[in-house]
């Protein structure tokens, strides 16, 4: 196993989406200065995908597969694993990363593993002479080159403790926790750390104390060595037997955790599922001394570590051991988008306006009424569409007649050609989207788009003062038909419905009527030419809703004057239409109707030679 195992050009592959944990990791590598990203690939075994992130100022993409041995292969210079699997998955996944080529460090978060395979696993990685950091860690950090994971907490704990650069501290611990705190009392009392580990909490972990000592003892940009060992186990004690056999020379500042269990029942764990003295050799105050006679640095408690540590640095330097590395100024990671907003540090000019409802709140708003109001009220489609398109709360009578409007504009039957055009697409197998589509398409000037132009017409000519006869003589100096006026089938002698039943309402339900009076007064003449020029059923939407926004108080002038212009009472024809074509396009598919080809017999072929 070589000593150094991280460099600045070391490429990980992180086992778990682990979104949060990628991101930090980058952000520690834009302070280093690193050149290339820190993560190479990431194993999510739902999906093969790439997923973004940030790099600095810039975005990255990082690319997701569903298997560890697809992304080494894909990425051969990657060398690290840093395995999120759960404790139940993290055997088999890390065994994966210990016997995929190329991979030398394995780190496993999960806490909580099977002894029986913790132990197979520190064996295996020995025979492979491979290096594993966990079960149940943080991880680690070489400073100025590569973090692992969520080591050393946030970015300015980070820059704070000058991890953004090394210095010539090799450090080693159990604990993450402790780790974070002592990779500070460092940075505040020589020139920094060069290496940290946290080998984890469990009884049995992949690497030991003594592994990494033995590595900084090898390396020689470590000047002195850092550790923390806790109560229980006899780790330290082998730590021990080399400094008895001068495998150790730099200096070792250490100190083993956990001297209060003597105030305490023997038997009681602390925190870590290895920090249990079942013997006298096992318990800290025991360590410490046996430590000490070796010829660690032990200070007399944890409150006189950071003194030991500044004062073997300052030997250190004054013999010539250490030059203090430089100061670097790290540069700001700029801070999330959404972080800072939700923090109040910032603000954004939006992009959009919406006034009509609101998503946002913890109950859905149309128009700044909430949802369970409007159903609590029975307001209904007419209400929904008077708080969606009008922001009014319409009265009872207005609600009605837009829902009486829906229902009579729903279909027309097969032949007209927005349904022709829907059946027709739904036939060719294409998705309902597409065949609703095709047949909204067909509707304008000359199908269903009258509503607009009569509702405008006809309400211009009665605020003019027109004369029926003047309106009917104006439209055909223009040569323009009437919008709204003119049925294909049916007359006087054979009334639409549709229209009667219009009628019928308005008359029931509306104060004035004197848009719908004028109409029928246009129709007297027009019929008198051709009897199946009638006020159509568009007409009467049309003339009609012009009525009800007079019969409203909810409607200024000039509030009326733009929901005709907004093109509303299209809109109105396109919602109701909707409902017919997509009944069309589901009996279509319900039959199992085939392709359709336009037969010959409705074909003219003339040659216009």
């Amino acid at each position: 196993m070589k000593n150094e195992l991280f460099t600045k050009d070391t490429t990980a592959i992180i086992y778990g989406n682990q979104q949060k944990a990628v991101q930090r990791m980058l952000d520690f590598d834009y302070v280093c200065g690193r050149k290339i990203p820190s993560v190479a690939a990431i194993i999510d075994p739902g999906k093969n995908s790439v997923q973004k992130f940030f790099f600095g100022k810039g975005e990255i993409l990082i690319p997701s597969f569903v298997s560890l041995e697809v992304a080494a292969k894909k990425f051969p210079k990657a060398d690290v694993v840093i395995n999120f699997s759960s404790f139940r998955s993290a055997f088999k996944s890390s065994m994966e990363a210990l016997n995929t080529k190329g991979i030398n460090t394995v780190v496993i978060i999960a806490e909580g593993m099977p002894e029986r395979r913790a132990r197979e696993i520190a064996a295996t990685a020995k025979k492979l002479d491979k290096m594993v950091i966990g079960p149940a860690t943080v991880g680690g950090i070489k400073a100025g080159c590569f973090k692992i994971a969520n080591t050393a907490g946030t970015i300015d704990n980070i820059v704070a403790s000058k991890l953004n650069r090394p210095g010539s501290v090799g450090f080693v611990s159990k604990s993450g926790g402790l780790s974070n705190e002592c990779y500070n009392i460092i940075a505040r009392n020589t020139d920094g750390l060069y290496e940290g580990i946290a080998i984890g909490g469990d009884a049995f972990p992949g690497s030991t104390l003594l592994d990494h000592i033995l590595r900084y003892e090898n390396i020689k940009e470590v000047k002195m060595i850092a550790s923390l060992g806790e109560i229980g186990g006899t780790e330290e004690l082998k730590i021990v037997e080399a400094l008895k056999a001068g495998k150790i020379k730099k200096p070792l500042i250490i100190w083993v955790t956990g001297t209060c269990a003597k105030m305490f029942p023997s038997g009681v764990q602390f925190g870590h599922a290895g920090a249990k003295a079942d013997n006298s050799l096992e318990t800290a105050s025991a360590k410490n001394e046996a430590l000490r006679k070796a010829g660690a640095l032990v200070p007399t408690s944890f409150d006189d570590y950071d003194k030991l540590v500044k004062k073997t640095y300052e030997t250190l330097v004054k013999k010539g051991v250490i030059k203090p590395a430089a100061e670097v100024k790290a540069p700001a990671v700029p801070e999330d988008f959404a972080t800072a907003l939700k923090a109040g540090k910032v603000r954004k000019a939006t992009s959009f306006i919406c006034t009509i409802s609101n998503d946002k709140k913890e109950e859905l708003e149309y128009n700044n009424i909430k949802i369970t109001k409007v159903i609590k009220d029975e307001m209904g489609i007419g209400g929904v569409i008077g708080l969606l398109w009008f922001k009014k709360q319409l009265p009872k009578f207005a609600r009605q007649y837009l829902e009486l409007a829906l229902m009579l504009c729903a279909d027309h039957g097969p032949a007209v050609s927005g349904a022709h055009n829907a059946i027709v697409t739904a036939r060719a197998g294409k998705d309902i989207i597409s065949a609703l589509v095709s047949g909204l398409l067909t509707i304008g000037p000359r199908f269903g788009g009258a509503i607009d132009g009569a509702a405008q017409n006809f309400k211009r000519a009665v605020e003019a003062g027109l004369t029926p006869e003047q309106f009917v003589k104006e439209m055909k100096a223009k040569n323009v038909p009437i919008p709204g006026i003119g049925h294909k089938v049916k007359s006087l002698t054979n009334p639409d419905m549709r229209v009667s039943l219009l009628k019928d309402f308005v008359r029931k339900n509306f104060k004035i009527t004197p848009t719908l009076d004028f109409a029928l007064a246009v129709e007297q003449l027009t019929t008198q030419k051709k009897a199946n020029l009638i006020l159509n059923v568009d007409g009467c939407i049309g003339v009609c809703f012009v009525d009800l926004l007079k019969n409203c108080k909810e409607f200024s002038a000039e509030e009326a004057n733009q929901v005709i212009e907004l093109g509303c009472l299209n809109a109105l024809f396109v919602l109701a239409r909707s409902i017919g074509l997509f009944g069309h396009i589901f009996d279509q598919k319900r039959l199992k109707q085939g392709l359709y080809r336009v037969p010959y017999e409705d074909i003219a072929y003339l040659s216009d030679n």
